[in-house]
């Protein structure tokens, strides 16, 4: 290391960049482009590939065997696995190369598990967590658990499993808090007959808000997620009318992760929450009632900003 720099190369690397932040360490056989940006603290494995148009923020971990490539972005506090595969071209072509490549980013904190691959132009969210060997073809939502090829959605970090709900038919009127603010896990009374069963919701009095709008979700595909926002405005309550699918709700600072997979049990989403719904069941039917007309002005789709808007409001 000589004198003048405040990071570590290791005699056997080559580091062309200049841009590499204080305490940083730079290991064996490791090659680093021109114009990389790396930021403070972070640590570069034996045998990594950095390309020019690559931005890596503060104590960023880069195992044995990753190549970086133009147009990717790691945030702050992210790891990545021995021998994870970055791409940026949806079609290569050998000496053909694109006009601009995809963008890739990976949120603070995140972590890319031994093996996996990355698809071109996709965003791993915050402090996200992809499983070893995992193929990633679209976006990960924040604190998401993926595995798999394709990967899918199969937890949640952070999120607390909520016990099951009593089997118990309880008055229609009664709800049990949950660990999110606002949020009401619903268990309506169930008549069983010869002839079958019967569940009633009133409205008002067991979804508790007036009801303008509904819809059905069903034919999701068990790997995809839906909903990944919330509102400014509108109320929302969910069954699973068939199958089975898991929803998630956080207030930006608590976050749980509920099982509808009874007709009878529905739960409470109220505005500015944050909600998620996966691993539907291949029957499953999700029925929505909300409070208001669909208006996408008052949808909140970037996590970051609904944190930011929740901690401003609490």
């Amino acid at each position: 290391m000589g004198a003048e720099l405040n990071y570590f190369v290791h005699e056997r690397a080559l580091c062309e960049s200049v841009s590499i932040g204080a305490g940083s360490r730079v290991w064996a056989f490791a090659h680093i482009l021109p114009g990389a940006v790396l930021g403070k603290d972070c640590n570069v494995c034996d045998n990594v590939f950095i390309e020019n148009d690559v931005i890596i923020g503060d104590r960023v971990t880069l195992k044995c065997g990753v190549q970086v490539w133009d147009g990717i972005t790691l945030e702050d506090d992210v790891f990545v696995g021995p021998n994870v595969t970055f791409t940026n071209d949806l079609f290569p072509r050998s000496k053909v190369y694109p006009d601009t490549f995809l963008r890739t980013v990976v949120q603070q904190g995140a972590s890319l598990g031994a093996n996996c691959t990355i698809l071109p132009g996709v965003t791993i969210g915050e402090k996200a967590m992809v499983g070893a060997g995992a193929v990633v073809t679209r976006s990960v939502p924040p604190g998401a658990i993926v595995v798999g090829n394709p990967a899918k959605v199969i937890g949640h970090v952070d999120a607390m499993i909520a016990p099951p709900a009593s089997p118990e038919p309880v008055p229609a009127t009664d709800s049990m808090a949950t660990s999110v603010n606002g949020v009401t896990l619903h268990i309506q009374r169930e008549i069983i007959a010869p002839h079958g069963s019967l569940t009633v919701n009133e409205f008002e009095r067991d979804v508790p808000f007036k009801v303008q709008r509904c819809f059905l979700i069903y034919n999701m595909p068990g790997e995809k997620a839906c909903g990944e926002h919330a509102h400014f405005n509108c109320h929302q309550f969910l069954i699973a009318a068939k199958g089975s699918v898991r929803v998630i709700a956080d207030d930006g600072a608590v976050r749980e992760d509920f099982l509808l997979d009874t007709p009878n049990k529905g739960i409470y989403i109220p505005p500015m929450t944050w909600s998620t719904q996966y691993q539907f069941s291949s029957d499953a039917v999700l029925m929505v009632f909300a409070s208001n007309h669909y208006d996408p002005k008052d949808d909140i789709r970037n996590y970051d900003e609904f944190v930011r808007l929740s901690k401003r409001d609490a």
